[in-house]
């Protein structure tokens, strides 16, 4: 009986199908890769450095003349007002520098008091060009940027008004006490402020000569932050950028402003060996006292600089992008496959970083790709 031509051409099907499979078997399996998508939304760039509180305005109360000081009856923490006797001297014999001491005092209660009318003057000045601006921002023909610069002007010169306040009492309360021409059987050194009791210096019974500092004083609630950035960082800087305070002990960040950056810079060896040059950036904490009532002088903050933001702007991961010779670049997954993407990147914040050109919207990019991903390599998504 002849074979069909089915039958015959049966093992040759068999044998094809067989290669095929073994083909099918052997050919490599889309290599695994971990994806996001392109997307807009807003971005910042922030500079992370160590600061520490201090107080705005500290006043050290010295002895004004030499004798034996009695014990100091306060402690730290301790609440006076301006005005109270914080420490007690029986100063020793009239010395031929009496004369000189009152005259010196003298003059500084002058300065003082010419410095108060000065910083009174600029004060004016600045609360009239405020109400001008004010004006004008209703009228809107000055930018509210413009307005918030009079304002922190505004602010500035109010506190050195106070500033100058405590400075001519200071001046006046060391003149009450080298005044007189005869030695008082015991002088009382009066606190310049109101304020707390930050440092007590000397405590106990002691002889003390003169411009020796007994305590200090200041009000723990006026507070601000000094953050040593690098001096590239801090050029980059403007009076009025944003400040989060973390790691504080509070459950909030806090919010601060920048006031100043320091025009000068210093060199600063860091932890590595390695000198660096750092400038001291000065920010105002705007958070109310209430929330931030167990902050106080000298205490350690971990501050973050906003150096740029926008509120809408196409990012991706920054484990996305790589370089490329001299430019970045990304792969994009298209029809299963990985395409390589030449990329202009932008701002970074640390985990996620701008681009400004390459990508589009709704590109889904490989994240981490190092050398197991090349161009045209099929490659399958998975969620980790």
């Amino acid at each position: 009986m002849t074979p069909s031509p089915l039958a015959r051409a049966l093992p040759y099907i068999l044998g094809a199908g067989l290669l095929a499979a073994l083909a099918y078997g052997l050919r490599p399996k889309p290599a695994p890769v971990e994806t996001a998508l392109a997307a807009t939304g807003p971005l910042r760039a922030t500079v992370s450095e160590e600061g520490k509180t201090r107080i705005r305005q500290r006043y050290v109360v010295s002895s004004p003349v030499s004798g034996q000081l009695r014990r100091v009856p306060f402690k730290p923490g301790a609440t006076v007002a301006a005005g109270d006797v914080v420490a007690v001297i029986e100063p020793m014999a009239a010395s031929p520098l009496d004369n000189r001491s009152r005259a010196l005092a003298e003059a500084r209660r002058d300065s003082a008091a010419a410095t108060l009318e000065k910083t009174r003057a600029a004060h004016a000045l600045a609360a009239n060009e405020l109400n001008r601006m004010a004006r004008m921002l209703t009228e809107k023909t000055v930018s509210p940027q413009d307005f918030e610069s009079v304002q922190m002007r505004e602010t500035a010169a109010a506190r050195e008004v106070v500033a100058a306040e405590g400075a001519l009492r200071a001046a006046v309360a060391e003149l009450a006490v080298v005044g007189p021409d005869t030695v008082p059987a015991q002088l009382e050194v009066r606190s310049p402020v109101a304020g707390r009791v930050l440092h007590v210096f000397q405590e106990s019974e002691r002889p003390v000569t003169a411009g020796t500092a007994l305590l200090d004083v200041g009000d723990p609630a006026d507070l601000e932050v000094v953050v040593e950035l690098l001096s590239r960082d801090g050029a980059a800087l403007a009076p009025g950028a944003r400040v989060e305070l973390e790691q504080w002990g509070g459950p909030q960040p806090l919010a601060a402003r920048v006031r100043l950056v320091e025009p000068a810079a210093f060199t600063k060896i860091s932890a590595l060996g390695v000198e660096e040059q750092r400038v001291n950036v000065v920010a105002d904490i705007l958070t109310p006292v209430a929330e931030r009532a167990s902050l106080g002088d000298n205490f350690r903050v971990e501050a973050r600089v906003v150096v740029w933001e926008t509120e809408n702007t196409l990012k991706v991961p920054v484990s996305a992008l790589f370089r490329r010779g001299s430019e970045s670049a990304a792969y994009v997954v298209r029809g299963g496959r990985a395409v390589l993407v030449p990329v202009e990147a932008g701002r970074s914040s640390g985990r996620e970083v701008q681009v400004l050109r390459g990508l589009s919207a709704g590109d889904e990019v490989i994240l981490y790709p190092g050398d197991r991903v090349t161009d045209g390599q099929r490659v399958k998504p998975v969620k980790i």
